[in-house]
């Protein structure tokens, strides 16, 4: 089994515990939070046309869509697509989603305004490949917006190890109850060891690829924790912030 199956079998099974994520930030502040964040750095089109790249259980999907832009969303797993349908089912939003490697995109050249992504960018098994494919599919001055974080660099960093365990140990001591983790917290830590972004600083080697691929206007915001996390997620990640990549075609 290549790297790549094993990342897609891995999402299948946390399709439902991501699904049940994906509703509390639906139902809570993150909604209009995300979207001003969004369409802040996104082209300045009324109606823009955006690829939701690993799409999971759809929460850019929604949101975009809910505020009149059409969506196409792609994802590598049954799973998740089958959440992402239902959330948009409840929604009463139409979103068109596809199954598809988010490293060989099945769409024709210029064909997006807008690709957008959230905590994909660390699991792509060639991430280099991928962001060319996406210029690829952008219109001429068309956007990528990637969002993500240096999520498992603790694995290895003895110095980001120490202050995960720190934040891990802040979040108990504020009473928030048992840590969130993945399903199958082994699986997590064994498949992001082999995948080449934890490795690597971010979002320094984004830029410096993005920039090797032909992308303009790149720049980044290095730490969006206090506009997009709750209280417990920022306690939780203040060692691992979130961060935004803006770049364009």
């Amino acid at each position: 089994m290549s790297i790549q199956q094993e990342v897609e079998m891995y999402w299948e099974g946390e399709a439902g515990l991501y699904s049940e994520g994906i509703q509390k930030e639906l139902n809570g502040f993150q909604r209009e939070a995300w979207l001003k964040l969004i369409l802040a750095h996104a082209p300045q089109k009324e109606r823009l046309h955006v690829l939701d790249i690993g799409c999971g259980p759809g929460f850019f999907s929604v949101i975009l869509s809910s505020a009149g832009h059409l969506v196409t969303a792609v994802d590598c797993t049954d799973n998740m697509l089958e959440e992402a349908r239902a959330h948009t089912s409840r929604e009463g939003v139409t979103v068109t989603f596809r199954k598809m490697d988010s490293h060989k995109l099945d769409f024709a050249a210029e064909s997006f305004d807008l690709i957008v992504c959230r905590n994909v960018t660390w699991s792509l098994t060639h991430p280099q490949s991928a962001y060319k494919e996406w210029k690829r599919v952008l219109k001429p001055g068309g956007r990528l917006l990637v969002f993500d974080a240096n999520w498992n660099r603790h694995l290895w960093d003895e110095e980001m190890k120490r202050k995960h365990a720190e934040d891990q140990q802040a979040y108990v001591d504020k009473g928030f109850g048992e840590l969130p983790h993945h399903k199958d917290i082994e699986e997590t830590d064994r498949l992001s060891l082999v995948l080449p972004l934890t490795r690597e600083w971010r979002p320094e080697w984004d830029i410096r690829t993005l920039k090797e691929e032909g992308y303009s206007a790149i720049y980044a915001e290095e730490n969006l924790n206090a506009k997009v996390l709750d209280e417990k997620q920022q306690v939780l990640n203040r060692s691992t912030p979130m961060f935004m990549i803006c770049a364009e075609k």
